[in-house]
């Protein structure tokens, strides 16, 4: 009997603890973090699909070299260069056209496909100082662009050889306008080339003096451009070299740092003043060397790395009785970041042939600034553009 009552006595206690639990389960919310979520309706509109957002390219920066017609197309290394301009075809004062014989032909057109074999632009430069019949190539040039019948022709022509000979462009370098009405001409003359080139899908750039005066640093008023015609072209190559002959010789001018320095300000400021993009700027730089004997002739770079490689480094040197002035290559790096950090658009070359191979390569060594350049803009624009 005992033991029934101790078993109803256990049922009762174990029934009434079910009970409570049942109870206080019932009434008891869930802690936040075992709840269960609920499922969300389904939207009724479609969601956009976004793009992967495209970055800008970084801006890169052309370095421009100049190859005479006489030039081994094969010897030249165009590893480096963004753009080749061959030079020169010669103006005639009817507006036609003229090479320096078939050599300059064959050579030209070796140099288009050695070019564009290293995806390399191919440019025919139209001038230079003299002409292929003698003396300076001014009064050819400015016959032939004075008068609107032999300007039209020889706009014709150019833009015809570009197409023949598979051109990416056309580079005018006429030495120099001398008065405002050569100015005019000029200036003409570029805006009715640029536009049948650019239709084509070509590049118009134009060489130009310094505009500054080596030893007063001052502007030179015997050069005259019209600013106009800096808004017709990709590139302006400024001559920033041959200083030795303001004032009386001296060959030091020939372009040291702070003569480019100079030169690299006034048209700075020009093209701010214009608001026209500096990109369009491009730094020249002689790969020569000026004699300190004006009797005695120039010579190139090359010839002062071979006799001796110590000679990078310098911008003077004393050769076979004569002293030298030229740009080494801690110069020519000087330069280059002088143009780059007052937004010019690139670096000239006068000239190719005239470079020294290897590892002391001027060529070499301002492409070793380019690069760096475009290194740091590329990590910039990705990381500017990533957000």
């Amino acid at each position: 009997m005992k033991i029934k009552y101790k078993i109803l006595i256990i049922a009762i206690i174990f029934a009434g603890g079910f009970a409570a639990g049942l109870i206080f389960t019932k009434n008891s919310a869930q802690p936040d973090s075992i709840k269960l979520a609920k499922k969300a309706a389904q939207s009724v509109k479609n969601p956009l699909q976004k793009s992967t957002p495209e970055l800008p390219d970084a801006p890169s920066k052309v370095l421009i070299g100049y190859v005479q017609d006489y030039r081994d197309p094969n010897a030249v290394d165009f590893s480096n260069l963004t753009h080749v301009i061959f030079s020169f075809a010669h103006p005639e004062k009817d507006g036609s056209l003229s090479f320096n014989g078939d050599t300059a032909v064959n050579n030209l057109r070796s140099m288009v496909a050695n070019a564009h074999n290293h995806d390399t632009k191919a440019i025919l430069a139209v001038g230079g100082w003299f002409h292929k019949k003698g003396g300076e190539s001014y009064e050819y040039f400015k016959s032939a662009i004075a008068n609107p019948a032999s300007r039209n022709k020889l706009v014709n022509e150019l833009v015809s050889v570009a197409d023949r000979e598979k051109l990416d462009g056309i580079d005018i370098d006429f030495e120099h306008p001398r008065s405002q009405n050569d100015a005019q001409y000029l200036s003409a003359f570029i805006n009715d080339l640029g536009k049948k080139l650019h239709a084509g899908n070509k590049e118009l750039s134009t060489a130009v003096h310094s505009k500054i005066h080596s030893v007063t640093g001052t502007e030179t008023g015997y050069v005259v451009y019209d600013p106009s015609m800096f808004q017709h072209v990709d590139y302006v190559n400024i001559m920033a070299y041959d200083g030795q002959w303001d004032g009386g010789y001296n060959a030091a001018n020939l372009s040291p740092y702070p003569f480019t320095e100079n030169i690299v300000n006034y048209w700075a400021n020009l093209f701010d003043n214009l608001s026209i993009s500096k990109e369009k700027l491009v730094l020249g730089v002689p790969f020569y060397a000026q004699p300190e004997d004006p009797a005695i002739k120039q010579v190139s770079y090359d010839a002062i790395i071979n006799r001796n490689p110590e000679n990078a480094g310098k911008d003077i040197i004393s050769m076979n009785g004569t002293t030298y002035y030229y740009n080494g290559e801690s110069t020519m790096q000087k330069k280059t970041n002088l143009a780059l950090n007052n937004g010019f658009g690139g670096m000239m070359i006068w000239e190719v042939g005239l470079d020294a191979k290897g590892p002391y390569s001027l060529t070499g060594a301002i492409a070793e600034v380019l690069k760096d350049l475009e290194t740091k803009s590329v990590k910039y624009y990705s990381v500017k553009n990533s957000n």
